[in-house]
């Protein structure tokens, strides 16, 4: 436990400069677009003199350079505080927390769906190469992994929502429906299934791509044909030597694909007409909003880093040739 808690802090602190780096580039590339927060509040409420722009400009503290408004930003997160939102007019902190948690929750169901139903239907490919499940299965996938995750969206929309009225069409839960308990979770959970559906089939192709390639090769290993020499039974080779060691590459996607997934959430959250933090982000971009954007950007950072981080132990934990030392010897 002590090599491990030391892994998890050397980790940590080495994440440090990563989000320091992330920041920085987003900060640079937002001054880059020109413009600021004050001339994007001051559009969209029609226009204003010089005097009213230099006046909120002094307010929020965007008429220093650059250099020293990023430094305010980071001292300000260094301390817990995100700031206040210009754009928007309220504290980023209560904006973050109203929007956060529909997106983790159509994250984590679309990761954890894909993530199994992928790596179960590569196993379903790559028992048999070759085999024409396998090219089915592939052919499929490599169709899904094609398709524009918006154009997939709105077709589902359509289909289930528009068409047969089997579920609700945008929406995290309906509004001022007034329901609690159980009957709102199950609310949430209808509005859920369409943005859900889309992501997992999109990232379902990928776990399933790489899992039935990553089988094709352990079938080839020498310890796979010398479990065939014993006279193991076939489906415990399968799932107790090729299976297990054919996911350990899909775990490492799983943590790549953590930041594809909160970046795909932008365009669902949009088809689906869904208030969370992916819009939120792509709202701070529109508004010219520097301390709304650090403070999303922070959050998904962290978020990525957590994410990796977790994989990583449990990559340790299938394969005991990665834990650290100390670990292995306990062990």
């Amino acid at each position: 436990m002590t090599a491990v808690l030391r892994f998890v802090i050397s980790r940590l602190i080495g994440s440090i400069p990563v989000l320091l780096i992330v920041l920085a580039g987003v900060f640079a590339l937002l001054e880059a677009a020109g413009g600021d927060a004050i001339d994007a509040y001051l559009a969209s409420i029609g226009g204003g003199d010089a005097a009213l722009a230099a006046q909120l400009r002094a307010e929020h503290g965007l008429d220093h350079s650059a250099l020293q408004r990023f430094l305010f930003l980071l001292g300000h997160l260094a301390q817990g505080d995100l700031g206040w939102s210009v754009a928007l007019n309220r504290p980023v902190a209560s904006l973050i927390a109203e929007r956060l948690p529909a997106t983790l929750a159509l994250m984590g169901s679309a990761t954890a769906f894909s993530f199994t139903l992928g790596s179960g239907l590569g196993i379903l490919a790559g028992r048999r190469p070759g085999s024409g499940l396998d090219r089915l299965l592939s052919g499929g996938a490599l169709l899904l992994h094609a398709v524009p995750g918006f154009w997939l969206g709105l077709v589902l929309s359509v289909v289930f929502a528009v068409k047969l009225r089997w579920l609700p069409v945008s929406g995290i839960e309906t509004i001022a429906s007034g329901k609690t308990g159980l009957a709102r979770a199950v609310d949430i959970a209808t509005h859920l299934v369409l943005p859900v559906s889309t992501l997992t089939l999109i990232y379902l192709a990928l776990f399933l791509r790489v899992m039935r390639g990553a089988m094709a090769e352990v079938w080839a290993q020498e310890f796979v044909l010398a479990a065939r020499a014993r006279g193991i039974a076939p489906r415990r080779i399968l799932l107790n030597h090729v299976a297990r060691n054919a996911v350990l590459p899909l775990v490492t996607l799983l943590g790549l694909q953590s930041a594809a997934m909160l970046g795909g959430s932008v365009v669902i959250e949009s088809v689906f007409g869904i208030a969370g933090f992916g819009r939120l982000a792509a709202e701070a971009v529109a508004g010219r909003d520097p301390a709304l954007l650090l403070a999303v950007i922070f959050v998904s950072a962290v978020l990525v880093v957590g994410c990796n981080l977790l994989v990583d132990l449990a990559y340790g934990l299938l394969d005991p040739r990665v834990r650290p030392a100390a670990h292995r010897r306990e062990v």
